[in-house]
Formats: C-alpha cells, structure tokens, sequence
C-alpha cells in the first residue's frame, strides 16, 4: 500500500492499543469538562454575521437576516460560524472524526439510496472538515435545546431530551466499536425499518403524521418537481418564477451580463460531469439543460451563489433537476486548517465519508464568475424522496425519539471516519458526558437567546450590512 500516514498508522494499531488511547484522552480531558462555555470576550455575533455577508450576493444578503430574525431557532441554523468560534475557545478529546459541521436537528432527513429505499441520514455537508468529535454533539445537543425552547417545553422536558440524545450517541459509539469495518461501513438506517421498531412507542397521531411525512417524501421526485416548478412557456417547459426565491436566469440579469452568468452554469456542468465515475458519467450526459434558475434556499445558505438547472432526457417528461451550489470555505476552516484545493470537493468527500447512501449525482466543480471570481461549487439531485421533520410542531416525546435517531446516524458518520474505539473507550459507560453536555446545552440556547436580541436590535436599528430597512 505504500508509506502509512498517521492517521492510517492508527487504525492498524490493535483494539487494546486503541481503548488506551481514549483512555489517555480522557485522562487529558475529562468529560465533565464538555460542560464549559466560555461567555465572555467573544466575538460580536452581529460582526460576524456582517463579515459572512461580504462574500455573498448583496441583493440576498436581507433575505437571509429576515429568515434569521425570525425565531432563536432560525437565527441558531444561521450561525454556525458563531458557535465554531465558541467551540473552539474551549479545549477537545484530540479525537477527530469527519464532522458535518453543522448537525443541528434540522439538517437530518430522509431521502432516496441509489437503490430505492427511503433512508434517514445527516442532509447538510456545507461546512464539512475534520475535526473533534464533540462539535458536531454539541451542536446537536444545543439545537434540541433551542428548538424546545421555541415549543415551549419545560426545563425538565428539555433536559430530558438532550440527556437522551447524547446517551444515545455514547451508546451507539460503543455498539459500532464492537463490529467490523464493513459491518460499520454498511450500517445505514431504513425508514421502514425503524418505524416498525418505533412504532409502539408512537401514539395514533404520531404514527399517523410519520406515515403522512414518509407519502409526501416518496412523492419529492422530479416528475412532482416538474409539476411544481415549471411551466409552458411557447410549448417549452420552463422554470416557473417565484421571486425573490426562485428567479429564473432569463430574468436574473441583462445582455451580457445574462450571457456571462449562462456561461458560468454551462462550464460548471461540464466540469462537474469529469468529477462522476465513468458510468455516472455517461447518465449524466444523456440528459440536456432546458433552463436555470436562481434558487435561495435555507438560513445559513442564503446569499451563496445557488442554481437549479432543469434537464431533459428520453423526452420533456423524462426530467432530472440539479442543484448547483456554491461551496464557500467551511467556518471551522479557521480554527481546524483549511482544506486543500476545491471547496466543492471537501464538501463532496466529507458527505461521501459520512453518509451510508449518497446520491448517485453528487460531484463538484470550479468556475470564474461574472465578477473575475474564481468560485467552486457541488452538484447534486434537487428532490430525491427528500423529506425532513417538522421541528416547530415536535412535542417533547417526538422530539426525544427524533434527537436520538440524530444521534444514531451522527455515530454512524463519526463511526465511519475516525476511530470509534478511542472514543467509546474516552466516554466510558458512565453518566459524565450525558450530564456535561446537557449543561452546555442549556447555557448555549442562553447565550443563543441574547445573541439573538443582539442581531434583531441590529436589524431594526440598520446596523447590519447592508442595513435592512
């Protein structure tokens, strides 16, 4: 095989050698000590969203503060470069994983395995880097918090369901510390399959919404999108407009302007298709480009360059819808190294490391823009059998049962891409880590919660760029 790196050395050490080395880490840092926050000299939360805006679309910029404004848990999805800053100003295990990056509760979901089963799986690799494990526990942990405060949930039912969650993590991580590479690396989890195991601790009504969720997911394939997000237009089909979130290119911009953006599309693609594996390849290229559109989509995204592109293939009724997004450099790049070469890369390796089933489209590219940028970017499926859960309608019992369904996929990742023996041997059995995270859970949805007043008083006032009015 070659010279070993450090980090393939390690995983040919023997299972007793890597219990010790989680035992030695544990030893550096206890777990009792994921408790701590550290409030005060950080940096200003307004400061950093406004330092965020300079490398996105002006013209976006107060779209994305008005979905932040909305609620502490909306403004939370929006600040995952606030919480790296405040992750990394307190010290971790030294035990690193592919992280997702941003594993709040809302970037979970189902969609279509190449093989046409609806699977539960993380959805969001935007900020993607190796790193700590803990992050992305705590990032979790934290979204349940903030989330179940925003539904009115008691302390008491709050802590319940982080407590919950990171019991989960610790279990699953010693589960997957006992099984195989392969077994590891094949694990995945089915939705109907879970369901079946769920469902006699769901009520009537809970099973009756998941089985409504799971239809509506299952109907999110391109023939519904084609019906949905297009129209005729001189007997073409055409990308319907709904503006300001979806613009289509024709009307996005003028003259050569117009052209040069099109242009920009195009050589994406054509870059992106020499990313494929030659048979993935070969699909892609049965299909053409009918039309592009502008489309914003999330909190955290909204303002980075983001396309949809309408294909054909056998005929106008055989569609498949791209996204093309702009993949900037991940928040934790500052505090965890940047990653080498295409930002669409990273974040196409790390979704390909974590996830079980990954879509069969997804590859990435580089381009230069109108404006003389160079820019990367990934591609990906539009709607695949997507559906995600409805986090503002939870009540604590669902929201206890979907953090650690959470949890499960997020060990899952971790279990895949860093060694999962050192870390169950670095969490033990005990009850410390399940107790120190729920106490920073706690302190960060307060923190969160004067962050927020913090970037609503901005926007009233004007002080964010550019001032919304």
């Amino acid at each position: 095989m070659g010279p070993m790196t450090a980090a393939r050395r390690l995983r040919h050490l023997s299972p007793e050698s890597r219990v010790r080395l989680g035992v030695e880490a544990r030893a550096r840092l206890p777990v009792e000590a994921h408790s701590e926050l550290i409030a005060t000299g950080r940096s200003d939360p307004v400061q950093v969203v406004n330092d965020q805006a300079k490398c996105r679309l002006t013209e976006l910029i107060p779209l994305r503060h008005a979905r932040m404004g909305e609620s502490p848990f909306a403004f939370y999805r929006g600040s995952a470069a606030l919480m790296a800053a405040d992750l990394a100003r307190v010290p971790h295990s030294g035990l690193s994983v592919q992280l997702g990056g941003d594993a709040h509760l809302s970037n979970f979901g189902m969609f279509a395995s190449p093989d046409r089963r609806l699977v539960f799986d993380m959805n969001d690799f935007d900020e993607t880097l190796r790193g700590p494990w803990e992050w992305d526990v705590k990032r979790l942990a934290a979204s349940l918090a903030v989330a179940g405060r925003a539904n009115s949930f008691s302390d008491a039912q709050i802590r319940k369901v982080v407590l919950s969650s990171v019991r989960r993590y610790q279990e699953a991580i010693a589960a997957f510390a006992e099984l195989g590479n392969l077994e590891v690396w094949y694990a995945r989890m089915e939705v109907a399959q879970e369901w079946a195991r769920l469902s006699d601790q769901l009520d009537k009504g809970m099973n009756k919404r998941l089985a409504k969720s799971i239809k509506k997911a299952q109907g999110r394939d391109h023939r519904k999108s084609l019906a949905k997000l297009t129209e005729l237009v001189g007997g073409e089909r055409r990308i319907r407009e709904d503006a300001p979130t979806i613009v289509r290119l024709s009307d996005l911009t003028s003259g050569v302007d117009r052209q040069t953006v099109e242009q920009t599309v195009h050589d994406v693609l054509r870059q992106y298709v020499r990313s494929l594996t030659a048979d993935r390849r070969d699909l892609a290229r049965s299909f053409r480009v009918m039309d592009i559109a502008r489309k914003v989509v999330g909190v955290g995204s909204v303002g980075t360059r983001c396309w949809i592109v309408l294909l054909a293939g056998r005929d106008a009724g055989d569609p498949l819808f791209l996204q093309v997004k702009e993949a900037q450099e991940s928040v934790l790049s500052r505090y965890l190294g940047s990653a080498r070469g295409n930002e669409g890369a990273r974040v196409v390796t790390g979704q390909r490391r974590m996830q079980a089933s990954t879509d069969i489209f997804l590859g990435w590219a580089h381009a230069v823009g109108p404006d003389g940028h160079k820019r990367d970017y990934y591609i990906r499926q539009l709607h695949d059998w997507k559906g995600s859960a409805t986090v503002e309608s939870m009540i604590p019992k669902a929201m206890r049962l979907y953090g650690q369904l959470c949890a499960w996929t997020l060990v899952r990742a971790h279990a895949r891409s860093g060694d999962r023996i050192a870390v169950a041997a670095y969490l033990g059995d005990d009850d410390g880590l399940a107790q120190a995270v729920a106490a920073f859970a706690d302190s960060y949805a307060d923190m969160n919660e004067r962050d927020f007043r913090r970037f609503t008083e901005a926007m009233q006032s004007g002080e964010l760029v550019p001032a919304t009015s």
